[in-house]
């Protein structure tokens, strides 16, 4: 599927609702349906903007070079027509000779989340870091996420890009507490893996090397991201300061989890699994709208084990400021609870009649 295409397409409906079984906090259907007719209109308007600017030719080489330096030999792409239906992978294999346009024209996912899931997991103040793997096992990702200003077409420089995912067992570092590994293990809060924070470049661009995360109880494999405007660089590496106009969670294809999840260490977490279709925060980002939050991905090798290209296309009202809700705060000695902060609250551009509100009692979605 073309840029242009898709641009057409895509949006993604405001969500904020608990994934805490038995808790939720759903907007009003109105108010859904304005928004998202606004933010349609909106990207419809950024397909040729696109390429004239020549934002998708360079994304096109910059995706082809990614996978190139971590020799790619064959490739298997996605192209995803209804993000609902588990069973929507196409793929096919590809060689080297393959027209790089071919394969990496298609940014596939399209997402504008006014205020999607933080969850209890988020750490605030995390270190300024695109390698975030540390010594965790699993499937090594690459990540390529490009975000966009949906008012101007326009790539958003200068933003930090918080992202964090648990680790192939299904366990966040940084926190401790019920729903994440062994809630006595204390040991937990000096960790740091798979968390850190990016600055886009002059196309919006922002590149992590992680891991595909695994599975926890009542959730599909996830990545959580929040955006940070206008943020100042402190001399320890960590942020301070600005605004959150987009906080958001990023997927996969069902198929590809299941090839994941059926390898090691993957393979040793005995928590039943929740697929997409089962996912509740999935099922809110995507029902009723053309939406696809599901990363566009190549293998690096020969099997998922050598590695995945994955990447998508973010659109952000600049507009817009949220408060991410935490419970841990980064220190020099590891993460530290905090209190006070247990809701998510913001408000969106009255220009997009996008809805505004709070999480309510309780956390996000995690």
């Amino acid at each position: 599927m073309q840029l242009k295409q898709v641009l057409s397409l895509c949006l993604l409906g405001a969500s904020l609702v608990s994934a805490h079984p038995g808790h939720e906090e759903k907007r009003a259907s109105n108010e859904l349906l304005a928004f998202k007719a606004h933010v349609r209109r909106g990207l419809s308007l950024c397909a040729r903007s696109f390429d004239e600017s020549g934002l998708n030719a360079r994304a096109i080489a910059r995706r082809a070079k990614l996978a190139s330096e971590y020799q790619r030999r064959k490739l298997a792409i996605r192209d995803t027509d209804d993000v609902l239906n588990t069973t929507h992978l196409s793929s096919a294999d590809y060689t080297t000779s393959t027209d790089e346009t071919e394969i990496f024209s298609s940014t596939g996912t399209c997402v504008l989340n006014p205020e999607g899931e933080t969850g209890p997991f988020w750490v605030s103040g995390e270190l300024i870091r695109s390698d975030i793997i540390e010594d965790q096992a699993g499937v090594p990702v690459v990540l390529d996420i490009q975000f966009v200003d949906v008012s101007t077409c326009q790539a958003v420089e200068g933003l930090y890009i918080d992202t964090w995912s648990c680790n192939a067992t299904g366990v966040y570092s940084g926190v401790s507490g019920n729903g994440n590994g062994n809630s006595a293990d204390t040991s937990i809060l000096e960790e740091t893996f798979l968390r850190g924070i990016a600055k886009t470049d002059s196309d919006g661009v922002v590149s992590f090397n992680t891991l595909f995360p695994g599975h926890y109880s009542g959730r599909t494999t996830h990545h959580h991201i929040i955006a940070h405007l206008n943020a100042t660089l402190l001399s320890n590496n960590t942020l301070t300061g600005g605004t959150v106009p987009h906080i958001g969670q990023l997927f996969w294809d069902q198929s590809l989890i299941d090839e994941v999840e059926a390898t090691s260490p993957y393979s040793t977490n005995t928590v039943a699994q929740t697929t997409n279709a089962e996912d509740r925060v999935f099922s809110d980002e995507t029902s009723g709208t053309t939406s696809d939050p599901v990363f566009n991905y190549v293998l690096l090798g020969d099997s998922v084990e050598d590695g995945l290209l994955g990447w998508a296309t973010v659109a952000v009202d600049l507009t817009a400021t949220y408060t991410p809700n935490y419970s841990f705060v980064y220190t020099s000695s590891g993460s530290e609870a905090v209190s006070g902060n247990s809701g998510s609250s913001g408000s969106a551009p009255s220009s997009g009649s996008s809805p505004s509100g709070g999480m309510g009692g309780g956390p996000g979605g995690f």
